[in-house]
C-alpha cells in the first residue's frame, strides 16, 4: 500500500493489507499488516474467517513462502499451514507460478480495492491519519460500504459455510532463547532488551504477528512490539539501567546507548555532565538519573532537568532528586517571546513601486 501515500501523524506508514475475498459473492474484509511471515496470514486468515462467521469449502491463495512449501518438497503446504486448514477443515489450494490469472477474481478485487480507497481518500481530502486504530476504522467502514451491493448473493453462500470450530487456533511461533549478558535476546535476527534478572536464563518467546511475549516460569513477564525486518532493535531503558548501574563503565562504549536517551533533555544533561566531569563520573552520574526516572517518574525527571539546563544550575542526582520531592512546579516548556512585525514597512514598498 506504499503508493497509496498513507501517513499516521505525518509520518510515512509502510504496510501492506490481507485481502480476504470470497469469489461468488465478491463479499470482502481486510486488515493491516506488515509481513507475510506464517503469524500474519494465520492470524489475519482466523479473524476473517470469524468476520465471515463460517468456513468455506476451500481456500487459496498464491504461493505464499509461508504457506507454500519449496519447490524440492514432497508435501504441498507447509507443515504449520496445512495444521491451520486441518484446523477449519478447509481445504487448501494454491495457484502457479507466474500465473495471476488463476487467482483472477481476487486478483480484480485487489486492484478494485485499493482504487476504492484511492477515491474514498480523495473525498476525505487527506491522507494523513492520528493513530493506526482511526486508519484501521477508516478501512472497516470502506469495507462495509463495498459489501453493501453484494448482499443477496452473499446470503446464499452463506447458506452454504461450514460451522466454525469451537476455538481459534494459537496464531504464534515458539522459541527457546538464552538472555545474554547484555541483557538481550535475538528473535528472528533482531535484539530485544529483557529485564535485567533474566540475564543467563532461557526464556520461552511466544511471536505474534504484532508483538511477542517472553515468558518465564510459566508466566508472562514482557509484552514487546514486534520489530519487522532484520538487523533491528527494541531496547528499552527500564530493562537494563538496573545492570548498568552496576557496571557504569560500559555505558561509554555501550552499542545500544542512543537509546538511553528517553528524550532530547536527557541528552542534553549528559553531555551537560560530560563537560564538567570525568568520563567515569559522568556516566555513573547520569545513570544514576536514569534510574531516578525509571523507578520514579519519567516525566517529572525530565521536567526537573530542563529547569535545570535552562537556568545554569549544576545538574547532578542529588539536585535532581531534592526538586522532584520538594514537588516544585518547573517549566516544562520553554516559553518563546516573538515580537510584534510591524507591517507599515511593506506598504511603503507597494506605494513606492506604484508610483514609479
Amino acid at each position: 500500500m506504499e503508493d497509496i501515500g498513507i501517513t499516521i501523524a505525518g509520518v510515512a506508514f509502510s504496510h501492506i493489507v490481507y485481502h480476504f475475498v470470497l469469489t461468488y459473492s465478491n463479499w470482502e474484509t481486510c486488515s493491516i499488516c506488515f509481513s507475510e511471515s506464517f503469524e500474519s496470514p494465520s492470524e489475519r486468515l482466523q479473524n476473517s474467517l470469524w468476520e465471515l462467521g463460517g468456513v468455506p469449502r476451500e481456500h487459496q491463495t498464491d504461493r505464499l513462502t509461508a504457506a507454500v512449501a519449496r519447490p524440492d518438497s514432497p508435501e504441498q503446504f507447509t507443515q504449520r499451514y496445512q495444521g491451520l486448514l486441518a484446523h477449519y477443515n478447509l481445504k487448501g489450494r494454491r495457484s502457479n507460478p507466474a500465473s495471476p490469472h488463476e487467482n483472477g477474481d481476487v486478483e480484480q478485487r485487489h486492484y478494485r480495492f485499493k482504487k476504492a480507497v484511492d477515491q474514498a481518500l480523495m473525498l476525505r481530502g487527506s491522507r494523513d491519519f492520528g493513530t493506526r486504530s482511526e486508519y484501521e476504522a477508516f478501512l472497516r467502514g470502506l469495507s462495509r460500504q463495498l459489501n453493501q451491493g453484494c448482499e443477496e448473493r452473499f446470503r446464499l453462500e452463506q447458506e452454504e459455510l461450514l460451522p466454525l470450530p469451537a476455538r481459534r487456533q494459537e496464531a504464534c511461533s515458539r522459541i527457546d532463547v538464552m538472555v545474554s549478558s547484555g541483557s538481550t535476546i535475538r528473535v528472528h535476527r533482531n535484539t530485544y532488551s529483557v529485564h535485567s534478572r533474566l540475564i543467563e536464563e532461557r526464556v520461552s518467546v511466544r511471536l505474534y504477528h504484532d508483538y511477542l511475549e517472553v515468558w518465564y516460569g510459566q508466566r508472562c513477564v514482557e509484552k514487546i512490539p514486534r520489530l519487522h525486518g532484520r538487523g533491528m532493535h527494541c531496547i528499552q531503558y527500564r530493562h537494563i539501567i538496573d545492570w548498568l548501574v552496576r557496571k557504569p563503565g560500559a555505558f561509554e562504549n555501550y552499542r545500544y546507548r542512543n537509546d538511553l536517551f528517553p528524550t532530547s533533555r536527557f541528552r542534553m544533561a549528559y553531555d551537560h555532565l560530560c563537560a564538567h566531569h570525568a568520563p567515569g563520573k559522568a556516566s555513573k552520574e547520569y545513570l544514576l538519573i536514569l534510574q531516578i526516572a525509571a523507578n520514579e517518574n519519567e516525566t517529572g525527571v525530565d521536567d526537573v532537568l530542563c529547569h535545570l539546563l535552562s537556568n545554569g544550575e549544576p545538574v547532578n542526582v542529588h539536585k535532581v532528586m531534592e526538586l522532584l520531592d520538594s514537588n516544585m512546579k518547573v517549566k516544562s516548556v520553554t516559553v518563546i517571546h516573538i515580537d510584534v512585525i510591524c507591517l507599515s514597512a511593506y506598504d511603503q514598498l507597494v506605494s513606492m513601486e506604484v508610483g514609479a
